[in-house]
């Protein structure tokens, strides 16, 4: 192991939080890796790329894909080291005090500070439990939306009753003929006025789920959807279906790593800190009793953990990094900037 091989921090995820943590360490002016699993940065971000994201502080809507590259670009300001395909299986504390990333490719990674912020880690679709599902993927059954014009004119059937569910069954209704939403219970996990919009220009039928497909050749034509308490069946023509139900995610190894876990996710201090010193979390891979759920809460959980990784390296450090505006490390940065 040489000097060079060893970061100030490394942070494992590419996500929203381990993106924006990237980019104000570099404020901080640490040393910083990113590890991620996929062959491409942004996280979880990417399975809904098309969708419009709003609730960003001070951006105005965009596609998910628009903010995932302003993401990166931002990240990639002070040019952390950046390790895409590599799949942290744990990571152990050297007699030296230095940390150790053992990968499932059989590298080690060296770091003085961890930031685990692998968000919801490899999620695995919660796919139709049925059993003729798998043969109509390639047709008209539809785990995500790639391109919304592609149900023009059609009639869409949507099972789900978290945000995408309703996401899509709003954007969906601009192109279909008719959408039809199915919830397996009466109250929908997602924003009221969301939910409220898709009341108004979509056909709701609560409490339902699918309990069969009928075929026309490689396609569903029909459906049925049973209510959950009468047990009533209703017969539903369609041309599309989309199933909405979520991921299912496995954050299991990090428990192996002695990091204290708390429903499935890292348990974390107010100021990002794990029960393991030098480890910090952030996003949705964390929690804490005043845990924020959207993207600008990944954000200040970044902030948190960064900071808190400064310090833990250098104890008389300020607390917190200077804000861009004031900050020497952006004085030539600035210069570079077009002036309108």
């Amino acid at each position: 192991m040489n000097k060079e091989d060893i970061y100030d921090l490394t942070i494992v995820g590419g996500g929203p939080a381990g993106l924006y943590a990237a980019f104000y360490a570099g404020m901080r002016d640490m040393r910083v890796k990113i590890i991620d699993g996929k062959d491409q940065l942004g996280g979880f971000l990417h399975t809904y790329s098309e969708k419009t994201i709003w609730d960003v502080g001070g951006l105005p809507p965009m596609k998910c894909s628009k903010l995932i590259e302003y993401l990166v670009q931002q990240a990639n300001t002070f040019n952390p080291t950046v390790e895409l395909n590599c799949k942290v299986d744990r990571f152990a504390r050297l007699d030296n005090e230095i940390l150790a990333l053992y990968t499932a490719e059989g590298d080690i990674h060296y770091t003085r500070t961890i930031i685990v912020a692998v968000g919801r880690g490899i999620a695995e679709i919660q796919k139709l439990e049925l059993q003729e599902p798998i043969q109509y993927e390639h047709e008209n059954l539809h785990y995500t939306v790639q391109n919304p014009e592609h149900f023009s004119g059609k009639r869409v059937l949507i099972s789900g009753g978290g945000n995408s569910a309703v996401d899509w069954a709003i954007e969906l209704a601009q192109f279909a003929r008719s959408v039809v939403v199915v919830h397996r219970k009466n109250e929908f996990r997602a924003m009221e006025r969301n939910v409220s919009e898709m009341n108004n220009v979509t056909d709701v039928r609560t409490p339902y789920s699918i309990t069969r497909l009928h075929n026309h050749g490689e396609r569903i034509h029909q459906v049925v959807i049973t209510h959950m308490e009468s047990q009533d069946n209703v017969l539903l023509d369609v041309d599309e279906v989309v199933v909405s139900h979520g991921y299912k995610s496995n954050l299991s190894n990090l428990a192996s790593c002695g990091l204290t876990m708390d429903d499935g996710m890292v348990l974390m201090s107010q100021h990002a800190h794990t029960n393991l010193p030098g480890i910090f979390a952030a996003g949705d891979c964390a929690t804490h009793d005043s845990k924020v759920r959207l993207i600008a809460g990944a954000f200040n959980d970044a902030v948190l953990a960064v900071n808190s990784a400064k310090k833990y390296l250098t104890p008389d450090a300020p607390m917190m990094a200077y804000v861009s505006s004031h900050n020497e490390i952006f004085r030539e940065k600035n210069k570079q900037i077009p002036r309108f």
